[in-house]
């Protein structure tokens, strides 16, 4: 059995984490799995990508029965062989990556949700910090993610607390952008992930870039990449369709170049 199953639909590709039997928990080759399954999101041809899980979760972190087969000492190697680049890959995707939390999505789990652009969650979903249940801290991002989606002082209490979050409350929160019913959940995520496809995707990448930049730069330096980027984008052949539809009073059809 795949530790990662990939189905393409036109534009969109769907990462399913396929370890349903523990939660779809990460072990090396879930790691390898996905790094494989990101490479191929690489792909031009694909313009949306959604990750998910099998089965009742969408991930529960590490797997720690492997977890305790690490040397001591070996916690930071372990680390950037495996949880790092997948995180990097997914943030340095020039296309929009979607989670699709259809279930528990716990420790580093919770990390790789909120390393995406987007999160959708059925409404069967929790999300539960979990890290410090077991004497941990956050780590494949978790801080660096939630603290700029919550907050320095709200990510702080829920990963200290380790509150359990229902999808509603997650909706609350702004953790997750949507909340569907758990029959609906796999329809509606195909069509968000459609809707994202259908968009110019060059200019969805930029605009990416230029969020990341946002969180460390000065507004002069964030007016000189806009300015820079904004050039790139007026040479694509998605603003001269986008401009033509407007003049010609119709619907774009965009091309993702």
């Amino acid at each position: 059995m795949s530790e990662v199953l990939t189905e393409r639909d036109g534009g969109v590709l769907t990462i399913t984490l396929n370890r349903p039997d523990v939660y779809n928990a990460f072990n090396r080759a879930l790691h390898d799995a996905l790094a494989e399954a990101l490479r191929e999101a690489a792909d031009p041809e694909v313009r949306a990508v959604v990750i998910t899980g099998a089965g009742r979760g969408f991930c529960s972190g590490q797997d720690l029965r492997e977890f305790q087969e690490i040397p001591e000492g070996g916690i930071r190697d372990r680390l950037e062989e495996t949880y790092h680049p997948n995180i990097r890959a997914i943030r340095s995707l020039e296309k929009p990556v979607i989670a699709a939390v259809n279930g528990a999505a716990a420790g580093a789990g919770l990390s790789l949700a909120c390393a995406c652009d987007v999160r959708i969650a059925s409404d069967q979903a929790a999300f539960v910090p979990g890290f410090i249940g077991i004497g941990l801290v956050p780590d494949s991002g978790g801080t660096w993610f939630i603290h700029r989606l919550l907050g320095w002082a709200k990510a702080f209490e829920w990963m200290v607390s380790n509150q359990r979050l229902s999808a509603d409350e997650a909706l609350a929160w702004g953790l997750v952008a949507e909340v569907v019913p758990g029959d609906r959940f796999a329809e509606r995520t195909a069509e968000l992930a459609a809707c994202y496809a259908a968009l110019p995707t060059r200019a969805v990448a930029m605009t990416k870039q230029l969020f990341e930049h946002a969180h460390t730069a000065g507004l002069e330096e964030q007016l000189e990449l806009e300015g820079e980027l904004q050039t790139a984008a007026t040479a694509s052949e998605d603003f001269a369709e986008g401009v033509g539809a407007f003049l010609e009073k119709r619907a774009p059809e965009f091309k993702g170049r």
